[in-house]
């Protein structure tokens, strides 16, 4: 064991959240902050090209590379979970999309006890992390560190993807993070000047420099040290062996939804029987410490396209991509310049529903498979509409495999396991097709080829969604903020019963928002800061 070094604050997690913590605790100098990444730097050239986005989907330098166990719902198929495994975590691995959530999502986390999260608690912490390009309003900031930009560079078929989107009923939309979230639209992303902007481009790289900041990477957090009921510090490994730092004031959890759950488990804070099993301490019984796991869920519907302006014909043409590179290298556009995903809509699968519980994303390019051997494309021109279930029923959980911090943690969803789940896919899998007949795609389409023209009756869609669907990676949930008898923090984001310890993460949200989830999570980052340093002054 190394010698200790004492900080004010120690963040555990270079994640969306966490740089977002780190940076703003060590903007004004007051306080010294230990920022620790299991992860190594973001030096690879591919995290910051935005089409780079399939480099990183499997690649374990950068990637934990998780896998839940089989899902009973999903014929025992097994969810691959690609999460960031370096300096910004998953914003430096994702699809850079920017979107919020509804009004909603945040209004009834305030309805069920947490206090400071509505909409209009939370907005001012998304304009001030935000700088938009479309500039200032009552919904949008500028000057904050996360850039906010349209696309650069766009095919013809995402156009043609919008219109004939209207033209199947769906009103246009300009801003989903706007006045109202119904619609289609143009997606905004995280991208600056055709290069991804990540958390941790964001946060961290304003802080270069500062002398109260330390960013460690290639340190594992392994235990939150608890003294007399209250967190002392972190014990972390890395190449050189196990270090300790002492935090004077608080540490900050933010590992994400599986890394926090496992550190707080590891360090005895969890269900006292699943951690008695695996022969860990328990400093406090803590039921809902990996509990309530849950994520969005999604299917596709892929279409030949009888024109070559799809990412699948850059694969498929060395011309292309030679062009492509040309168009990025000396004038950051071409298909390089973005990620594949231009439009989307929000609907709701029944008029009674409050707000929308679908997403409907729409793919410049279509896959045969995702897994852990990466993103395998069709081998022909092809594009996909995907319906996106936002308002899951199941419940999962995350536990330990083992005692060994090392190991991966064991996932289980509970994926599917009621009938309005199917019901919403359904209607999902139904609105992409009527998309696809409408007259502004009948010049791309030839024909369907997933899941087929034939698959028409109930039955059988279920049999290809329960074949075919999927995680869509914005797990939520397993330290869930609340005053429920399993909630793990309180509305400050204090864990119950331990003195100087937070999680500030995706984990912490009570119930999914609909939408992708790294704009909130740093808008969680963000939020804590604030509680951090209003608490360190007081």
């Amino acid at each position: 064991m190394q010698g200790e070094a004492s900080y004010d604050f120690i963040v555990t997690g270079a994640g969306s959240a966490g740089c977002a913590v780190a940076g703003r605790l060590s903007e004004d100098g007051r306080f010294s902050v230990l920022l620790l990444e299991a992860g190594p730097r973001d030096t690879y050239p591919w995290i910051h090209v935005p089409l780079g986005y399939h480099k990183t989907f499997n690649n374990p330098k950068v990637n934990w590379m998780f896998d839940s166990e089989p899902e009973a719902e999903l014929n025992n198929r097994i969810m691959y979970q690609p999460r960031g495994k370096v300096l910004g975590g998953t914003s430096s691995i994702n699809g850079m999309v920017y979107m919020r959530g509804n009004a909603a999502d945040y209004d009834e986390w305030r309805q069920r006890g947490c206090e400071g999260w509505d909409y209009a608690s939370v907005l001012p912490y998304f304009k001030r992390a935000e700088d938009q390009e479309r500039g200032a309003d009552e919904f949008h900031g500028t000057g904050g560190p996360l850039k906010v930009q349209d696309h650069r560079w766009q095919p013809t078929l995402a156009r043609a993807m919008h219109d004939a989107a209207v033209q199947a009923g769906i009103p246009a939309n300009p801003d989903f993070n706007g006045a109202t979230q119904d619609g289609v639209g143009f997606y905004q992303t995280t991208i600056n000047r055709a290069r991804r902007w990540s958390s941790a481009r964001a946060y961290l790289g304003a802080a270069k420099g500062r002398s109260n900041l330390t960013v460690v990477t290639s340190a594992h957090a392994t235990r939150v040290l608890i003294e007399n009921g209250r967190a002392t510090g972190i014990e972390y490994r890395t190449p050189k062996g196990l270090v300790r730092a002492r935090a004077s004031r608080e540490v900050i959890v933010s590992g994400g939804v599986y890394g926090s759950p496992q550190l707080l488990m590891l360090s005895g804070l969890g269900p006292a029987d699943h951690l008695k099993q695996h022969g860990i301490e328990v400093v406090r019984d803590m039921p809902g410490v990996g509990s309530h796991l849950h994520d969005h869920f999604n299917t596709y519907i892929a279409y030949r396209c009888s024109q070559p302006v799809t990412m699948n014909d850059l694969t498929l043409s060395l011309p292309r991509r030679l062009m492509a590179a040309a168009q990025y290298a000396f004038g950051r556009t071409g298909p390089l310049a973005s990620m594949g995903l231009f439009v989307g809509a929000l609907v709701r699968s029944d008029k009674r529903l409050e707000r929308p519980d679908l997403q409907i994303n729409m793919f410049a390019w279509a896959i045969k498979d995702r897994n852990k051997d990466g993103i395998v494309p069709q081998p022909f021109s092809a594009f996909g509409l995907s319906p996106v279930h936002l308002t899951p029923s199941g419940r999962g959980t995350v536990r330990l495999k083992s005692a060994d911090p090392m190991a991966a943690p064991e996932i289980r969803f509970n994926f599917l396991k009621n009938a309005s789940d199917f019901d919403a896919l359904l209607h999902g899998m139904r609105i992409c097709r009527e998309i696809a007949r409408q007259p502004a795609l009948k010049p791309f389409i030839v024909e369907e080829i997933l899941p087929g023209a034939s698959v028409t009756s109930d039955a059988d869609l279920k049999a290809d969604i329960r074949a075919r669907g999927v995680s869509n990676l914005h797990p939520v949930g397993t330290c869930r903020m609340g005053r429920e008898v399993d909630a793990v923090v309180d509305p400050q984001l204090r864990v119950h019963g331990i003195a100087g310890l937070r999680v500030a993460d995706a984990s912490i949200m009570p119930s999914i928002v609909a939408g992708n989830t790294n704009a909130p999570a740093i808008m969680i980052g963000e939020k804590c800061a604030d509680m951090v340093r209003t608490a360190a002054t007081a």
